[in-house]
């Protein structure tokens, strides 16, 4: 467990692999998790799924959406971009003085090798249009494959964080690392949009190359 301050963390749409897998991680660190969903009896199954993995006593919780997101301090979304505009619409009422942690890509299937850019220029500033600057807006973990989160073996895998303060930016690097991975400062969010390209280029890595989990690296910075 990290020296790092423990906040309480709403993964909402947790009940996906990769809010399971940021689930595990957090809960493992030390922060009060809840995984939210549509459906409690969802949200409570991946509890289960997730507690599986974890450690005796160390617990994690389930909720309704919207109940999760007002509850805990740092909202995550995990969600298809299908349903992105829908569910931060739903959670805004919840939402103003929070830091919101944007993983969403914007992937149109079948064609998820193609990069996708939304008209508000990427998922995270569609994000920022609907909430208003009430929130701070993060985005990150785009580029981190389920496989690499849902274990406790490192993960040799670089995160890159935009948001819309440095403040925040930097809470969330702290997350990254408690997650096990090194996070770096990537800018204002706007920037986001390179993040989520990333994503499609990833998945065609996978498939071109017959693997499952394919990443980046940050090089040539000192330390």
């Amino acid at each position: 467990m990290s020296d790092s301050p423990k906040y309480k963390i709403a993964i909402l749409g947790g009940t996906g692999k990769e809010g399971k897998g940021l689930a595990y991680r957090w809960a493992l660190a030390g922060h009060d998790v809840t995984i939210g969903s549509r459906q409690l009896e969802k949200a409570q199954a991946a509890v289960e799924d997730v507690k599986m993995l974890l450690p005796h006593g160390v617990e994690i919780h389930a909720a309704l959406n919207e109940i999760a997101a007002q509850s805990q301090e740092i909202i995550v979304l995990t969600v298809p971009y299908a349903v992105h505009q829908t569910m931060i619409e739903v959670i805004k009422p919840y939402t103003s003085g929070k830091i919101f942690i944007d993983v969403t890509v914007p992937l149109v299937p079948p064609k998820v090798t193609r990069v996708q850019i939304p008209a508000a220029g990427s998922a995270a500033m569609e994000a920022v249009t609907i909430l208003g600057d009430t929130v701070r807006v993060a985005s990150a973990f785009q580029n981190i494959s389920y496989e690499r989160l849902l274990n406790n073996q490192e993960i040799d895998c670089d995160v890159l964080v935009t948001g819309t303060d440095k403040e925040t930016r930097d809470i969330v690097i702290g997350l990254v690392q408690d997650a096990g991975m090194k996070g770096w400062d990537a800018g204002p969010i706007e920037n986001s949009i390179v993040a989520e390209g990333l994503t499609s280029i990833l998945i065609h890595l996978n498939k071109k190359y017959g693997v499952e989990a394919s990443g980046i690296r940050i090089t040539g910075i000192p330390g």
